[in-house]
């Protein structure tokens, strides 16, 4: 299956002076598929390392952490030539062992040639443990498939070529068939491997078993944090965030028979393992975002939305027969979808508005930067309502161009009222978006 991250590899590749590059993201979102591809399309040669199945090979990296050493002990170990500009050198699982990160700051300072990517999940727990090359590496996250990459692992290049355009009118015909592939993603959801099983058998029950299984390995993950919270409050807070995506946390209402303390600690080891996405709240919509964001008053996003559904046990036989997308399961599974869009688009960083006053409050679901602006973001299941915050926003910001609502619904601009109804499926190609 085709990545978009690809681009920005190529892109890493062809810089004269790269920096060795960490390929991180959640458990099974296709960091090492994505990597061999690369490598193997790109390079004459590829060593592939994992560290995780190879302890063996920890000791290569116990002393001497210089770039000659290392790459002696790994072409012995290998039977393999390293050849600057030939070979890609990758480490996969990167974080089973923490020193192979410190060779790294040696091998950009004395082998500037030579390709290295290593790539990992859990990667804040081992980078807290140990030095951190500062300035001598560079990252890329991985996140599960976008929808886009969703239509093209499933053979459908029209309809992807058309998210890969600025949001417009399209046909309704077309437009119905991007909302039927889009309610299939909703369910399958972007994990590579439950996308494969749904395409290779045409079953949803396929995908499911996988997304089942995907989660049995994240709760035995959950031992690796034994040190730090407890594991079955960390199932309880993923559990708990999961049927609460679109609302505000609050801690005491995530499980029961923890102090807060203890529930807030489990929630920030799932943000560092990429499992779940914290979305900060801010009082007004000022770039850049991050600097007035209230990590106090949040929401959260899970880093799947096929994990989602399953997690809170949907009748999919009776969810799926839904005509309009942000009916199913009270719309939550839509605010899920435009979140991992946004972090996928933007490379994480996303945010919403909330205004508390004395006999007024008032909430936009997202906020969207681009090119020195924000854009508010609503998702609504109809273009009617009152879009009350909205129109809140819009009026005690003029600086914010326009707003944008997503729903099921065809594109329309409402000039007046400074509203962009977008469908839905465009929520990963705002970026684009000709205002």
């Amino acid at each position: 299956m085709e990545r978009l991250i690809e681009a920005r590899l190529i892109k890493w590749k062809d810089v004269d002076r790269r920096k060795p590059l960490i390929v991180r993201g959640g458990r099974q979102t296709g960091k090492t598929w994505s990597v061999e591809a690369f490598g193997q399309k790109y390079f004459k040669n590829m060593l592939k390392i994992d560290l995780e199945k190879r302890n063996d090979l920890h000791t290569i990296f116990q002393d001497d952490l210089s770039s000659n050493t290392v790459l002696s002990r790994l072409e012995i170990a290998s039977r393999q030539k390293i050849r600057p500009g030939e070979t890609l050198l990758f480490l996969d699982k990167i974080q089973a062992c923490p020193r192979a990160f410190m060779a790294l700051r040696y091998l950009y300072e004395e082998k500037p040639g030579l390709h290295v990517i290593a790539a990992g999940s859990l990667l804040d727990f081992a980078l807290g443990e140990i030095p951190f090359p500062v300035g001598r590496i560079q990252f890329v996250n991985m996140y599960p498939m976008t929808f886009a990459e969703f239509l093209l692992a499933g053979g459908h290049e029209q309809l992807y070529r058309i998210l890969q355009e600025p949001p417009t009118e399209i046909d309704e015909f077309i437009h119905k068939l991007m909302i039927t592939q889009l309610k299939y993603y909703f369910f399958t959801g972007g994990m590579p491997e439950a996308v494969q099983a749904y395409l290779d058998t045409g079953s949803m029950l396929e995908a499911f078993d996988v997304q089942s299984e995907i989660l049995v390995s994240y709760r035995q993950d959950f031992a690796r944090y034994a040190l730090r919270a407890d594991k079955l409050c960390l199932d309880q807070v993923l559990s708990g965030c999961a049927t609460r995506v679109g609302d505000q946390v609050m801690y005491s209402r995530l499980t029961s028979g923890y102090s807060n303390p203890t529930i807030r600690k489990a929630f920030e080891l799932l943000c560092m393992a990429n499992v779940l996405y914290k979305i900060p709240s801010v009082k007004q919509p000022a770039i850049p975002l991050g600097s007035i964001a209230n990590n106090r008053k949040f929401k959260a996003s899970l880093i799947d939305i096929g994990l989602m559904q399953r997690l809170n046990h949907l009748p999919v036989d009776v969810e799926i027969k839904q005509e309009d997308l942000l009916a199913i399961y009270r719309g939550k599974l839509a605010e899920q979808f435009v979140a991992q869009e946004l972090i996928a688009a933007q490379d994480g960083g996303l945010y919403y508005w909330a205004r508390n006053a004395p006999g007024s409050t008032a909430e936009v679901d997202y906020l969207f930067e681009y090119r020195g602006q924000i854009y508010p973001i609503e998702v609504k299941s109809g273009s009617g309502g009152t879009l009350r915050s909205m129109h809140a926003i819009l009026q005690r910001y003029p600086e914010c161009p326009e707003g944008l609502v997503l729903y099921s619904g065809p594109y329309a601009k409402r000039l007046e009222q400074r509203l962009h109804f977008v469908p839905i499926y465009y929520a990963g190609s705002l970026a684009g978006l000709k205002c």
